[in-house]
C-alpha cells in the first residue's frame, strides 16, 4: 500500500530545551511518508538553529518563520495553509511520539474511512519520565460530548483533509485547538479514538493548580465567546467537563 502523506504541524515558541526530542520522536516514526513543519512565532533563544541542524539532515524538515509574534492559532494556521499532504497531524513542542502512532493511526483511519481521529495519551514529567497516568479516548465523540469532555489531546489529532476539507484554527489566543475540534463536528458525526495511548504529554511547570485555572477559564470562554453558547448551557456542560478533567486526573 502507498502511504498517503502525512504533514505534522509544530508551532515553536522558545523551545530549546524540549524540541529536539520531539522531531526525534517524529523521525523515528515507522510510518515514513510525512513532512514535519515547524513555524516558528519568532523564538528568542536557539530554537532556530536546533530546527535548521535538523533539517540539513532530512529534507522532510519544513522550516517557516512568522515575521512578528502571532501565537499558536496563527502558526498553527500558517503550517496548516502551507501543508502538503492529505492528512493533518499535531505536536506540540514539548511531547513525545511512541514510533508506531502514525503507523497505527493512519491504517486505522484508512481501513475504516474515517476522517478526524485522535488517542490516548500518557502524562510524562518534565525529565521526560513517563507516569502511570493515561487519558483514555473513548471510542468516539460527538460535538455534545466534547462539550462536556475536553479529551483530545492536540498532538493525538489526524485529520483526512479528503473528507472534512480545508480547515483553519480560529483565531484566539488559548484553546483554539479544542474549538478547532468542536468547528469540525458540527458536519462530521463523531471523532473516533484509539485507546492505545501513543502520545507522551509533558507536564511542564511547578504550579499544576494555576494550569489548572488556566483550563477552566479557557473552556468557559470556549462554551461562551468561540460557541456562543447560552449562560445555562454553559454552565450546563461546564459541570460535566469539571467532573471529567478530575476523573482524568485521578
Amino acid at each position: 500500500m502507498n502511504e498517503p502523506l502525512v504533514s505534522i504541524i509544530t508551532p515553536v515558541y522558545n523551545a530549546e530545551r524540549f524540541l529536539e526530542d520531539t522531531i526525534k520522536s517524529v523521525q523515528k516514526q515507522s510510518y515514513k511518508n510525512w513532512e514535519l513543519v515547524l513555524v516558528d512565532d519568532c523564538s528568542k533563544d536557539s530554537s532556530s538553529e536546533i530546527i535548521k541542524k535538523v533539517q540539513n539532515r532530512d529534507d522532510r524538515i519544513r522550516y517557516i518563520k512568522l515575521e512578528k509574534n502571532s501565537g499558536a492559532a496563527i502558526s498553527r494556521n500558517t503550517g496548516i495553509n502551507n501543508a502538503k499532504g492529505r492528512f493533518i497531524a499535531f505536536v506540540d513542542s514539548d511531547d513525545l511520539w511512541e514510533e508506531t502512532k502514525l503507523e497505527k493511526q493512519i491504517e486505522y483511519m484508512l481501513r475504516e474511512n474515517i476522517g478526524f481521529s485522535f488517542t490516548s495519551y500518557r502524562y510524562m514529567r518534565e525529565n521526560g519520565e513517563k507516569t502511570n497516568k493515561v487519558a483514555k479516548a473513548p471510542k468516539k465523540i460527538d460535538y455534545e460530548g466534547l462539550l462536556k469532555n475536553t479529551i483530545i489531546g492536540c498532538s493525538t489529532v489526524v485529520l483526512d483533509r479528503k473528507i472534512i476539507g480545508d480547515f483553519e484554527m480560529p483565531l484566539v489566543k488559548r484553546g483554539q485547538d479544542t474549538a478547532t475540534w468542536l468547528k469540525i463536528l458540527r458536519t462530521e458525526k463523531y471523532a473516533y479514538g484509539i485507546e492505545e495511548p501513543l502520545v507522551n504529554y509533558r507536564i511542564v511547570g511547578n504550579s499544576l493548580s494555576s494550569n489548572k485555572i488556566k483550563a477552566l477559564k479557557r473552556t468557559w470562554n470556549t462554551y461562551r465567546n468561540v460557541e456562543g453558547l447560552g449562560l445555562f448551557k454553559s454552565m450546563y456542560v461546564f459541570c460535566f467537563y469539571v467532573v471529567n478533567a478530575i476523573r482524568k486526573r485521578l
